[in-house]
C-alpha cells in the first residue's frame, strides 16, 4: 500500500511540473506580445521570436503590420526579409 501512494505522488509531482512548464512558456509569450504591442519597446533578437528567412503558409513579414520596407522590423532586431516571419506577426 505504500508504494502505491509513493507512485501516485510522483504522477502528481510529474504532472505539476508539466502544469509549470507549461504555463511558463505561455509566459513568456505573453510577455513577447506585449513587448509587441509596447511603443517603445526594444527590438528583440530574432532567436527570441523564431524569426525565419521564409514564409510560414500565407503569413509573411510583408503582410505584418509591424514590417517596414524595405527590410526591417518595429519590433525584431536587424535586417527582415520581407518573405520572412516570426511568431509576432498580425496581419496589417
Amino acid at each position: 500500500m505504500a508504494d502505491q501512494q509513493e507512485h501516485s505522488s510522483e504522477k502528481i509531482s510529474r504532472r505539476s511540473a508539466l502544469l509549470h512548464g507549461a504555463a511558463c512558456a505561455t509566459g513568456v509569450a505573453t510577455i513577447l506580445i506585449a513587448n509587441a504591442n509596447s511603443a517603445k519597446a526594444n527590438p528583440l533578437p530574432k532567436t527570441a521570436v523564431n524569426y525565419q528567412d521564409k514564409p510560414k503558409g500565407d503569413r509573411q513579414c510583408s503582410g505584418c503590420s509591424l514590417f517596414v520596407a524595405p527590410k526591417s522590423c518595429k519590433n525584431v532586431a536587424g535586417d527582415i526579409s520581407p518573405d520572412g516571419w516570426c511568431l509576432l506577426w498580425r496581419k496589417a
